[in-house]
């Protein structure tokens, strides 16, 4: 579903706080353990979710619930920190609605991170990924029912999903960096449980390199908004179907913790180099 008019309330009410701010070019989604990016922008304003009308809130440790409004690298950005999933109990509407509101503010691209478990037998925890292109295993899409036509098109056109030039552009910078950047697959499922040795099976010879339990719907409904989408994975624990190890939240969010640094450098020298 799309409901277009819960937008509108959230939108106004957000706009009513920041009419002093010049309108944000980029909105970045902060995943789970990977918040540690907020602390480079330098902050003009903060919305928490809980003052905005028809706005869902974040109920996933680690996640602080509210949009911050600033500047990083010279360029102005609108973060969210703190998403919204299907595993929740919401639905697709929810889970999108963050990069609904921040494309009726006015944002051009959209940067999503997650925390994903690594299928890849080549790469390791810690490591990152640049995603360039996913799989959506929920069975759920966030346009379904009527269409919005003001948003987009009743069939939008998923074959660049993740914007080419813009995973480009982070893998110079990577380079430049010196920070190891995987490019891959990521696998969206609904959750909350863990894969399977089995379903890690089934998600590997499907193509994909990573899987998680957000990012897809997020995608979809910023590629409806024709916003240009470039998504990160910080691969927080090893799925290797023969000898499975397990991941409590605690340990994915460490490990997030751990590689976030070097995820929010990579993130501040692409988004200055856009506006370069």
């Amino acid at each position: 579903m799309q409901k277009p008019k819960k937008v509108q309330n959230a939108v106004i009410a957000i706009r009513n706080r920041i009419s002093h701010l010049p309108t944000p070019e980029v909105g970045i989604v902060l995943g789970t353990g990977l918040g540690g990016l907020a602390d480079a922008v330098e902050v003009q304003a903060t919305v928490p979710y809980a003052e905005i009308p028809d706005f869902p809130r974040s109920t996933v440790q680690s996640h602080a619930g509210q949009f911050l409004f600033g500047t990083l690298g010279g360029v102005q950005v609108v973060m969210q920190q703190g998403r919204n999933h299907l595993y929740e109990g919401y639905g697709p509407d929810d889970a999108c609605m963050g990069v609904r509101c921040m494309a009726e503010l006015g944002i051009h691209t959209f940067i999503v991170t997650n925390a994903a478990g690594c299928l890849n037998p080549q790469w390791d925890a810690g490591d990152l990924m640049v995603i360039t292109d996913h799989i959506n295993f929920t069975g759920r899409t966030p346009l379904a029912g009527e269409n919005h036509d003001a948003w987009g098109p009743r069939f939008p056109d998923m074959s660049q999903a993740y914007d080419p030039a813009l995973v480009r552009l982070a893998l110079q910078q990577a380079d430049a960096l010196g920070v190891r950047l995987e490019r891959g697959v990521y696998v969206g499922v609904t959750g909350p449980q863990m894969e399977t040795p089995a379903e890690t099976r089934m998600f590997k010879r499907l193509g994909a390199d990573a899987v998680g339990m957000s990012t897809v719907m997020e995608v979809i409904a910023a590629r409806h908004m024709s916003l240009r989408v470039l998504g990160f994975s910080c691969l927080t624990n090893k799925n290797l179907p023969d000898c499975m190890e397990e991941a409590p939240l605690e340990v994915v969010i460490a490990q997030a913790n751990k590689s976030g640094g070097n995820l929010a450098r990579l993130i501040a020298a692409v988004v200055a180099e856009m506006r370069a």
